[in-house]
């Protein structure tokens, strides 16, 4: 499983209707991507609270085939060509679990990152993180929850979809609206 996630950041007075449009007319497309364990279409707001205008479309893939025919082909382009190329973060998985809520629709995401510190083994951190997200991923109102790390920034990344109306943990790191979710090989993720 690989994790990936772009970030647009949108000036401040950014119509977010034409976000919220994009995704209604263009979300559908990646419903049935081979390769594509699930897309979360993710937004946020500063009306909302959040610190910047931002899409941030995130991904669980199954196959580097799967995301590498996604990044070099024509859907990734349709995004360089209307914002331009982002930066294109990835992690390679670790656990990916359902939760309580797994038939429910997912309303909020949240993306807490987190460095392995000096002084720790990556394995013994990595150990510690994996038991820790079992207990994560089964908290009332989780959808499903996928545990990631990119080793050349030492980051554990922690990325957990959520019914509407969950109560999340303060703790849960950046929120994010979920617009849509295409999951076309859900059921084959494993960390």
């Amino acid at each position: 499983m690989h994790a990936m996630q772009y970030e647009i950041t949108l000036p401040a007075d950014y119509d977010m209707e034409i976000i919220r449009t994009r995704v209604a007319t263009k979300g559908h497309l990646l419903d049935d991507f081979p390769g594509l364990g699930l897309k979360a279409y993710l937004m946020r707001e500063r009306a909302d609270g959040a610190p910047v205008n931002q899409y941030a479309p995130f991904y669980l893939w199954n196959t580097p085939e799967g995301m590498n025919s996604f990044l070099w082909g024509p859907g990734f382009q349709g995004i360089v060509n209307d914002f331009g190329r982002p930066v294109v973060q990835h992690w390679t998985g670790l656990a990916y679990e359902e939760g309580p809520a797994v038939a429910a629709a997912p309303a909020t995401a949240t993306r807490r990152k987190s460095p392995v510190p000096e002084g720790i083994t990556p394995g013994d951190a990595v150990a510690e993180a994996i038991g820790g997200h079992g207990k994560e991923s089964g908290r009332e109102g989780v959808v499903a929850s996928a545990l990631a790390i990119d080793p050349r920034h030492w980051e554990l990344l922690s990325f957990t979809l959520w019914a509407e109306g969950a109560k999340i943990p303060a703790d849960a790191g950046e929120r994010f609206q979920v617009l849509h979710l295409s999951a076309p090989e859900r059921d084959l993720l494993v960390g």
